[in-house]
């Protein structure tokens, strides 16, 4: 027995967040036969709603659901859940421009080097299709094609990942229901005081509206942009990054399902932001992200509502943000995750993503009620190194427009960004390397897809692929595509698939 063990863990605020944080605490510290008991409270207030637009995934979602044990079909069937093999990009960089950013990579390396350096070399000496040809999850969500990766050998039919877009509502529902079953208690209440350690500040309970007192020893906060405890209580401090990433307000809105059901979001550029379209079994979630500085509130609800491919089902929903994050995630015995350690625009859909590796550092560096502030240092420079990494990488997105139509994509052009990425650009664009700084992050042929999406050519390329033979390479490169085009033909629809395997029942209607 341990007595500086953690007794009571209090999660304050649900959402996607607060249960994507008690379901793997729960079924850690909660199952049968632990000999040092754990208790688990959420609490949530009815009053306060989710942002709700975290919907699309990246392909880390499925490793965290394995974690748990979810049953991937139950997953989808109860979430309205579909399939997600990238994003697809239009109008950025130019107007007309589209390109794919496809979860995977571009084919095995060869003789040592990235396939891509190899195109680029073949490139140069003419006849060579667009390099996405070499990305089975581009080609795949080019015909809307779908089926999970078969066989364990190296092959076109499993040279791809995927995630899922899901009803984020659904979702944090789903996984409440989980963490309940194996012991989290959920107590439905608004926080109006925080009580503390007189001698050195730590949080030792909660006060409720009702009067009721919360004790806990670890305080996970997962409040949103509110971020109650850390920086209402913590004062951790909020690093404003508006200038590199201009938008600061969003909209959205709920629309009716159109077929055929696409396996990818869309995400489509426009004078003041961005607007997304994320396809579910049940709707289709849609948004408009913008910066108030060059666009209206009515202006930019037109812009969406006019670029809906169904009927709207609601009124736009606004909501408010400034890019940037919490100088601490963690102070005392205070962790936040979610929007309260910070706000990334979802262009490259890393709020959840964000979520589950917080989650995963909290598990990795779990206290005692020590709280020795090594593991606190170091949970706060891997939150801090991985935000930052992903900020550069959005900012990649903006940073090389060729668009000169509007105000905004003139400040985008114009705006100075950091030093980290100002090097991993040129990097690039004189010789063809891709820098990755988070290696748990985005990786090569991600920013090998948003610069070759965007037009960014290297000036040069590796001088070691010219060691090859070029008739046996375009032979390896013909290959190739027509193994992933082949494969991709023999796939279902995407639409399909679903329906014969992973039909969702209708949703319950909505309770007023």
């Amino acid at each position: 027995m341990n007595p500086a063990r953690i007794r009571k863990i209090v999660i304050v605020g649900g959402g996607t967040a607060g249960w994507m944080t008690a379901a793997p605490l729960a079924r850690l510290l909660l199952r049968r036969g632990a000999t040092e008991a754990c208790d688990i409270v959420l609490v949530e207030s009815p009053e306060i709603g989710t942002i709700g637009v975290g919907e699309a995934t990246l392909p880390s979602i499925v490793q965290y659901n394995r974690s748990l044990g979810l049953d991937q079909a139950d997953f989808v069937r109860r979430t309205q859940a579909s399939f997600k093999l990238g994003i697809q990009f239009r109008d950025w960089g130019h107007v007309g421009n589209r390109f794919f950013h496809g979860f995977g990579d571009f084919g095995p390396p060869i003789e040592g080097r990235a396939p891509w350096q190899h195109w680029l070399r073949l490139r140069r000496g003419g006849d060579m299709s667009p390099h996405e040809d070499w990305s089975m999850a581009t080609v795949m969500a080019r015909g809307n094609r779908f089926t999970l990766p078969q066989g364990d050998r190296p092959s076109a039919a499993n040279a791809f990942a995927y995630a899922f877009h899901f009803d984020a509502g659904l979702y944090a529902a789903y996984l409440r229901e989980f963490a309940l079953a194996l012991g989290a208690v959920r107590v439905e209440g608004t926080v109006v005081d925080v009580e503390r350690r007189p001698e050195d500040g730590f949080v030792t309970a909660l006060r409720l509206a009702d009067g009721r007192r919360i004790e806990g020893d670890l305080f996970v906060d997962c409040s949103g942009q509110r971020a109650l405890l850390i920086e209402g209580v913590m004062q951790a401090g909020y690093e404003d990054w508006s200038a590199l990433l201009p938008c600061d307000s969003a909209l959205a809105v709920p629309s009716t399902r159109v077929e055929p059901l696409a396996p990818y979001t869309v995400s489509t550029a426009q004078a003041a932001g961005w607007t997304w379209r994320i396809p579910l079994q049940h709707r289709t979630g849609n948004g408009h992200v913008y910066s108030s500085a060059f666009a209206s509130d009515d202006a930019a609800a037109q812009v969406l509502l006019q670029g809906l491919d169904g009927q709207a089902l609601d009124t736009p929903r606004p909501i408010r943000f400034t890019t940037g994050r919490r100088r601490r995630s963690w102070v005392k015995n205070v962790v936040a995750i979610g929007l309260s350690a910070g706000f990334m625009e979802p262009l490259e859909s890393t709020s959840i993503h964000l979520i589950l590796d917080n989650v995963a550092r909290l598990i990795h560096f779990f206290p005692d009620r020590h709280f020795a502030p090594a593991p606190i240092a170091e949970f706060n420079r891997l939150a801090q190194f991985q935000f930052e990494a992903i900020r550069d990488f959005i900012v990649l997105h903006y940073k090389l427009t060729q668009r000169s139509d509007s105000g905004f994509w003139r400040y985008c052009a114009a705006m100075p960004i950091t030093d980290t990425l100002a090097v991993q650009i040129e990097l690039f664009r004189s010789g063809g390397r891709v820098s990755v700084r988070d290696p748990n992050g985005f990786q090569e042929p991600s920013w090998v897809s948003i610069y070759l999406g965007l037009g960014l050519l290297p000036e040069r390329y590796d001088p070691f692929v010219d060691q090859v033979d070029e008739q046996a390479l375009r032979e390896h490169f013909a290959r190739l595509r027509s193994a992933i085009a082949q494969t991709a033909a023999a796939m279902p629809q995407h639409g399909d698939f679903i329906a014969r395997h992973l039909q969702a029942p209708p949703p319950a209607p909505a309770v007023l």
